[in-house]
């Protein structure tokens, strides 16, 4: 079950026993974070928490403080990991090392701009669209407030102006194309607004064609992860739900015409694994004809490579998708060990990495969201790129 699934679970856990609750929400991070923005914690009055906003340090201080914080509208409060104290800042300094800096949003759930997030992660669960949306992260009058940007249009909060709105369509429209999230700073009434525009992922979707038992790891982890997962075999034996009862679906899929998967797959992972020569090369070139973001065969080399030599020629780009033998070069061999081989490659290839180890990384671990500064609140084309450490310097 993902984060999302579990916070919105127990929301409507707390509305069940009318217990009040604050949600709290990473708006920005400086210097090192477990967490990046758009990490989530709900805290209700009777002292439960969802979510994690760091590696443990921060969420017993932020559901201690949550509800007093909140007593007259949303705020905004800073936690600093570093070892060194901050003089003259509004910060809660844990001295953990780490250097870094994590700014906290604090709503109550029944504010209305909370509401709007919230039911935009309601509805993305049923419809699986990205969308994206901006919340003013800036000490003011609209701190909280948002405008939601879906395939349906812009939705406001009810109390950004109308120039503020004008002015950030480019930047929400923009992270559904890049799918990724960005800080924004942009001129309003002579002042500089801090804006996060968020991107809001839909659930990744893995099909793994193929019901046998090194299929059922594969399909638990990926649901830990909060993936949404299909199994597909043409064998009934293997195609039944109770062999897999973490997935969202289990069908039974005839090596035909009649039996079409490609909508299934569009956009999601692919892992073929039946053990079967005649069911590999079926599903393997329904997979490298469909749009899969990424296709793993299970078996050796050469076997992918004779079911590639027995299909039509593929364009390139098909095969640049197709990563066989699957996985990870972890050393295991255990059903276990090689799902989590599978898994492994299927988000490092999603994420755009190469699945190495960290210590050999020379980059930071977190990609940098960019930052952009808009001197026209209400027009998108005066939008200027700044690195990730610069701000302007008259941001309130």
């Amino acid at each position: 079950m993902s984060g999302v699934e579990q916070l919105l679970g127990a929301l409507d856990n707390a509305v069940l026993a009318d217990d009040a609750a604050v949600l709290a929400t990473v708006v920005r991070v400086e210097g090192s974070a477990y967490r990046r923005p758009g990490a989530r914690m709900l805290i209700t009055a009777l002292g439960q928490t969802q979510g994690t906003l760091s590696g443990g340090c921060l969420e017993s201080e932020v559901a201690r403080t949550a509800f007093w914080l909140t007593e007259q509208g949303p705020a905004l409060r800073s936690y600093s990991t570093s070892d060194e104290t901050e003089d003259g800042e509004v910060a809660v300094s844990f001295g953990l090392g780490c250097n870094g800096k994590v700014h906290i949003l604090f709503e109550r759930v029944n504010a209305e701009s909370a509401g709007l997030l919230l039911g935009a992660l309601r509805t993305q669960q049923r419809d699986g669209q990205a969308r994206a949306v901006a919340t003013v992260i800036t000490a003011s009058a609209c701190l909280g407030e948002r405008l939601l940007w879906s395939a349906e249009g812009a939705v406001s909060s009810g109390q950004l102006p109308d120039s503020l709105q004008a002015g950030l369509s480019a930047p929400l429209q923009q992270a559904i194309a890049e799918r990724r999230s960005s800080l924004h700073y942009l001129e309003q009434d002579a002042r500089v607004l801090q804006v996060l525009v968020e991107y809001l992922p839909p659930a990744r979707r893995l099909v793994v064609f193929g019901g046998g038992h090194d299929a059922q790891p594969l399909v638990r982890m990926a649901r830990l992860l909060g993936w949404q997962v299909t199994v597909i075999d043409s064998r009934a034996h293997f195609a039944r739900a109770s062999r897999f009862p973490e997935a969202d679906s289990v069908l039974l899929g005839t090596l035909d015409d009649s039996f079409n998967p490609g909508p299934l797959l569009q956009g999601a992972a692919v892992a073929v694994m039946t053990h079967s020569l005649q069911q590999d090369a079926h599903w393997l070139q329904c997979a490298l004809a469909s749009g899969a973001l990424y296709i793993g065969q299970l078996g050796p080399r050469e076997r992918t490579e004779r079911l590639l030599s027995e299909m039509p020629a593929l364009p390139a780009s098909a095969l640049a998708r197709l990563h066989y033998p699957v996985g990870l070069d972890l050393g295991g061999d255990t059903p276990e060990s090689v799902a989590m081989a599978i898994l492994a490659e299927m988000t490092a290839v999603l994420n755009g990495r190469q699945g190495g180890m960290l210590k050999a990384r020379t980059a930071a671990i977190h990609d940098a969201s960019p930052i952009y500064h808009h001197q026209d609140a209400g027009s998108s084309a005066s939008s200027v790129p700044l690195s990730t450490s610069e701000s302007p310097l008259n941001v309130e």
